[in-house]
């Protein structure tokens, strides 16, 4: 019995640190990206470069997804220094075109919707650490959810439906929601190993704040 009762303490301890680097990772990885990203909206010289070539923009943003992929993808071959220089670089370029909401936005409403999304996601997130319940049956519908969402925002690019932009917001932030819980049981549950396991994890807690953040702002957000 008391070696159980060892193995489960070690395991506990074992998770607790590697949530205290997710979380650490992640925190550190949203503070760059509202850094640089109110950096370069108080430049006139770097936001007109954004918003007046949109190939720069395209890049940015495919710039992001490709340091995503690599993250993800290569986390096994590639060394702590290297993962840890790619997450920050990528929570950078993330702040270079997140800049671009500040044009759009108040700065007050930012900072409401930044605090709601903190709150909302602190608290699935907790959820997702604590609860006794196996999550794992939520993956599947919330990845058809999410896919159905990106689909349909494709869709409605060309059909600039009001309707169905409301729709999908309203859907969006239903899925990042569970995703929070989702992904923080199942990081939990995978341990991780060192700094390059918290790297993936906080990447992906990273993931679903900021989406939850741009949903949530569509709602909250006072427009200039």
């Amino acid at each position: 019995m008391e070696r159980y009762q060892t193995q489960y303490r070690t395991i506990t301890v074992a998770n607790s640190t590697v949530m205290r680097g997710v979380y650490g990772w992640m925190g550190g990885g949203l503070f760059l990206t509202a850094f640089v990203a109110m950096i370069t909206a108080s430049s006139p010289v770097l936001l007109q470069a954004i918003l007046g070539n949109r190939l720069l923009f395209y890049a940015l943003v495919f710039g992001e997804l490709g340091l995503v992929i690599a993250i993800s993808g290569a986390i096994n071959r590639i060394s702590s220094a290297t993962a840890s220089a790619l997450f920050l670089l990528y929570a950078a370029l993330n702040g270079v075109t997140m800049s671009t909401i500040f044009v759009a936005y108040t700065q007050s409403s930012i900072a409401s919707t930044f605090l709601v999304t903190a709150g909302m996601f602190g608290a699935m997130s907790l959820y997702g650490y604590l609860t006794k319940s196996d999550l794992s049956s939520w993956g599947s519908f919330l990845f058809m959810g999410l896919v159905g969402v990106v689909i349909a925002s494709l869709v409605n690019i060309f059909l600039q439906s009001p309707m169905v932009s409301w729709v999908m917001s309203i859907c969006g932030v239903l899925v990042f929601t569970g995703l929070t819980a989702y992904d923080t049981q199942r990081i939990k549950q995978m341990g991780g190993s060192g700094r390059k396991g918290a790297i993936l994890g906080a990447l992906t807690l990273y993931l679903d704040f900021i989406n939850m953040f741009l949903l949530l702002l569509r709602f909250f957000g006072n427009r200039r």
